[in-house]
């Protein structure tokens, strides 16, 4: 019983808070105490035009069970969309804060700005969509690497 109220908050808490929120996978566990809730199997989260794919999805809630953040976690890919931004992309693991946001893309990121025609690789990818500055960090084996297209000039 103690679960089902979880899971019917954790609806209710994300179709209030703002935009519409879809998550579908194969499996769902919610852990009440740790204020967490598991998607496992072939997660695809959805909002607004945005996306995020992985094998697992951790949806983690503050003390008011307000939304902090999500993590794709395991050959994630994504579409983020939000004003003038457009970003597409994949890594190992992907952390998104909607109160500020912001996504954390770590192991193999890759981005693709759709807008700019700029693509982005490193170990890990900070993104921010309201403000669209990112930082890059890579290592050794696999540096940074920022391609970017100029125009002609005559």
């Amino acid at each position: 019983m103690v679960k089902i109220k979880f899971i019917l908050f954790f609806i209710f808490s994300v179709a209030l808070f703002a935009d519409k929120v879809e998550i579908t996978s194969d499996a769902m566990q919610a852990e009440e105490m740790k204020k967490e809730v598991h998607f496992i199997g072939n997660v695809k989260i959805t909002q607004l035009k945005s996306w995020i794919h992985g094998d697992r999805m951790i949806v983690y809630f503050d003390d008011n069970n307000q939304t902090k953040r999500y993590e794709a976690i395991g050959r994630v890919t994504f579409e983020f969309k939000k004003d003038n931004h457009f970003y597409k992309g994949s890594a190992n693991r992907v952390i998104y804060a909607p109160l500020d946001s912001q996504y954390i893309l770590r192991g193999n990121a890759k981005i693709e700005d759709m807008i700019n025609k700029r693509h982005i690789n490193g170990e890990h990818i900070k993104l921010d969509l309201t403000s669209g500055l990112a930082s890059v960090i890579g290592n050794k084996q696999d540096p940074v690497k920022f391609i970017f297209e100029t125009e002609d000039t005559k």
